[in-house]
């Protein structure tokens, strides 16, 4: 089955998992820290320059975003974490939600993580990926703003990353504002949505 990923049209936005989307078909769902680049990807992803919001401002999604492909399939963007301006107690809600989300929601058939390829493995993305272990979820990491490096400290972040991550995580060399590895993500997210 072949995804039109330029297909892909926003559905809603959620503040918690009762206001998600019928719990059917499969879903993707893209995570990482508010500058990892999250709404860039997908906009690169799909063709679409303005289907997920991007902003200066890291932390501007603050909700659950969905995004509906075909036949039941969907794309998810999560809030991002780490830079976001918001008082505590909003921050302690989106975590304590996202939770719930990634625990209990059963059309969730994996995770995206993005990292800043010059900043891999923060403590945020260490949560990430032991969740995913734990949830037995699989989970793809794109190494994002790979432009930002030649390809040598490329290839060498590559190989630490993968050096620490168990064995069915994948990842990859990412970047949305050179078209480094949109393929390669397009591959994967079908072979992970198409089950």
């Amino acid at each position: 089955m072949t995804i039109s990923f330029n297909q892909a049209a926003f559905w809603k936005s959620a503040a918690k998992l009762s206001d998600c989307p019928p719990d059917v078909g499969a879903e993707v769902a893209f995570c990482g820290r508010s500058n990892a680049g999250k709404s860039s990807a997908i906009n690169k992803l799909t063709n679409q320059s303005k289907l997920a919001r991007t902003s200066k401002t890291p932390g501007r999604t603050q909700l659950i975003n969905f995004f509906t492909l075909q036949d039941d399939l969907r794309l998810v963007d999560l809030p991002g974490f780490g830079y976001a301006r918001v008082p505590t107690a909003v921050k302690q809600g989106w975590h304590q939600q996202m939770d719930i989300y990634l625990r209990e929601r059963q059309s969730l058939k994996a995770l995206i993580l993005l990292m800043d390829i010059r900043h891999p493995l923060t403590e945020f993305d260490e949560t990430m990926i032991n969740w995913s272990q734990t949830a037995n979820i699989p989970l793809h990491i794109l190494l994002t703003k790979a432009d930002k490096l030649k390809k040598g400290p490329q290839q060498n972040t590559l190989l630490k990353v993968r050096k620490s991550l168990a064995k069915p995580t994948t990842l990859q060399i990412f970047s949305a504002t050179k078209n480094i590895g949109i393929d390669v993500l397009q591959k994967r997210l079908t072979e992970l949505l198409v089950v």
